[in-house]
């Protein structure tokens, strides 16, 4: 009985090394391969929806604005979302199921960043575009939770103190209040909604944290 017991064991001890074995191929390395190429995909697509002047004149090159006023601010967060896309990559040794998943919920809810950055500016910076693109914005900053999870937190190395892990979480979670709160704001102010969104952004223009990392 015990033997018998013994092989069912290792019968199932095989099973699991298998099924590790499927994913043991996909590394850290290609998922940033992979998304790279779909940054420079989404990024390609906002510079395809550029609309361009009605007349060759300065003045039809200026009423433009709102497009390049989008355009810019879109191109600056999706900059900000690369570098601090991997700058936690970095930190993953092997591509785990979870977080190939949790990659590609953050990379869908950037893909959605041109389509509202084109109703934005075709719109004219009105008060519902401009909080579907504050809600992007939150919906990338949640997903961005979902890869810290599966990155920089799920590490039990010591070269990350505790500290820094519970900053990257508290700044995920006061960007998302300023982005809600922009979006509430943009419904009747939409232009100082979107100047509470853009602002938002300068708290990932550095994607580690420097102040916690030099007192250790």
């Amino acid at each position: 009985m015990t033997i018998q017991k013994q092989r069912m064991l290792d019968k199932k001890q095989s099973k699991q090394i298998e099924k590790d074995d499927k994913f043991s191929e996909f590394t850290p390395e290609r998922i940033n391969a992979f998304s790279d190429g779909i940054f420079a995909i989404i990024i390609t697509i906002m510079i395809l929806e550029l609309k361009l002047p009605s007349s060759p004149t300065f003045s039809a090159l200026f009423a433009e604005w709102p497009t390049w006023v989008s355009y810019l601010a879109s191109y600056i967060f999706i900059a900000i979302v690369w570098i601090n896309h991997h700058y936690l990559l970095k930190h993953s040794t092997m591509a785990r199921l979870p977080l190939m998943w949790a990659n590609f919920a953050h990379l869908f809810s950037v893909s959605l960043v041109p389509f509202s950055t084109n109703w934005m500016a075709e719109t004219r910076l009105r008060s519902v575009p401009v909080v579907m693109y504050g809600f992007v914005f939150l919906l990338v900053n949640i997903t961005y939770l979902l890869l810290i999870r599966e990155t920089v937190a799920a590490k039990k190395n010591a070269d990350m103190p505790n500290g820094t892990k519970r900053l990257f979480l508290v700044r995920s979670a006061l960007t998302m209040l300023i982005f809600g709160s922009g979006m509430v704001v943009a419904l009747w102010y939409p232009y100082i909604g979107f100047g509470m969104i853009c602002a938002c952004l300068t708290l990932y223009l550095r994607p580690d944290v420097p102040a916690i990392r030099m007192k250790v």
